[in-house]
């Protein structure tokens, strides 16, 4: 019998890695908004409406970090700033499909119909 505990440990680790990155009420939403094409902060900012311009800022940084989006820097006056998915970022695209199926599959069993 061969011992499965590496492979579990490994995708456990693999699963809090992925989670780490998208976790949170935000993230995926900024990210749906920018699988759309490149935007300014306003433009994602009028996508998810509730947001704070505060919080929208932290989470983009974060997405930043984690190399899910790029942010460019135009000279223009006043200074433009564009944000858009990085190739790493694109790749959620499948994972986010899924999930929103999922969604879906999930409010008309339990949230009602």
């Amino acid at each position: 019998m061969e011992n499965k505990e590496p492979l579990c440990q490994f995708k456990l680790m693999a699963s809090r890695d992925a989670l780490e990155v998208i976790q949170g009420k935000w993230r995926i939403p900024i990210i749906i908004s920018l699988t759309y094409g490149k935007k300014r902060f306003g433009e994602i900012h009028r996508d998810i409406a509730d947001i704070s311009h505060k919080m929208l800022s932290q989470e983009l940084k974060s997405l930043e970090t984690n190399k899910i989006i790029t942010r460019t820097l135009f000279d223009t006056k006043p200074l433009t700033v564009e944000y858009s998915l990085t190739p790493l970022g694109l790749s959620t695209t499948k994972l986010l499909d899924e999930l929103l199926n999922w969604g879906i599959h999930f409010r008309n069993e339990v949230v009602g119909k």
